[in-house]
């Protein structure tokens, strides 16, 4: 059976690309739960390199170290948000100084120029298209708690193409946030994987 949505993350060769694994379970059971989407429960890893990614309807790219495509897999990820794909990147480190934000930045102004990636404003469709987010991108507790640099990120970047995002890029490490079995979302005052289901919602709707 075919089905519309399924998690892909992306493995690329220079860096611990398998973080937060409990994540993709967690936001595939708030889309189920919050949306009619029909879900297919099991993450899908595919290369980079591999053409496969271009079946996929929503990919996810994270990691704490080195982020340095190979030529094919840059390559395929220039193409692929060319062509309509979505792509989220979140920083594991949530550290604007850090190896993973510097590396994957150069990364994007080495395919797309080195002025695509910018900030998105905080009334951006994107924190109102399911649930709304009247101050942008919710808060992480490991910004707050003082981890990495040890700053409140407030804004997200994105490069758009169309007036469309593309890639959504994050120093917030949600995937960390979210990395939880998504049977303890009951202890929550508030379900914090909202968020990832506007960003998923955007990607199939926009």
């Amino acid at each position: 059976m075919n089905y519309p949505f399924f998690f892909t993350r992306l493995q690329y060769n220079s860096g611990d690309w398998n973080v937060d694994q409990r994540m993709p379970s967690n936001l595939l059971n708030s889309l189920a739960e919050y949306t009619s989407l029909e879900i297919d429960t099991a993450e899908r890893v595919i290369p980079l390199s591999s053409k496969k990614i271009f079946e996929s309807p929503f990919c996810y790219l994270s990691g704490h170290k080195l982020v340095e495509f190979s030529e094919k897999e840059a390559n395929n990820f220039k193409q692929y948000v060319e062509q309509g794909g979505f792509v989220f990147v979140d920083d594991c480190n949530h550290d604007i100084d850090g190896l993973f934000a510097k590396s994957f930045e150069r990364q994007m102004a080495e395919l797309f120029g080195p002025n695509e990636l910018k900030k998105i404003s905080n009334n951006h469709y994107l924190y109102n298209c399911f649930f709304t987010f009247e101050d942008g991108p919710p808060t992480t507790s490991q910004e707050l708690n003082g981890w990495g640099d040890d700053l409140v990120h407030d804004y997200l970047k994105a490069i758009t193409i169309n007036n469309r995002i593309v890639v959504l890029y994050s120093n917030k490490d949600y995937g960390c946030e979210w990395d939880y079995d998504y049977r303890n979302k009951r202890w929550l005052a508030r379900d914090n994987t909202r968020f990832g289901v506007n960003i998923v919602m955007y990607a199939l709707t926009v």
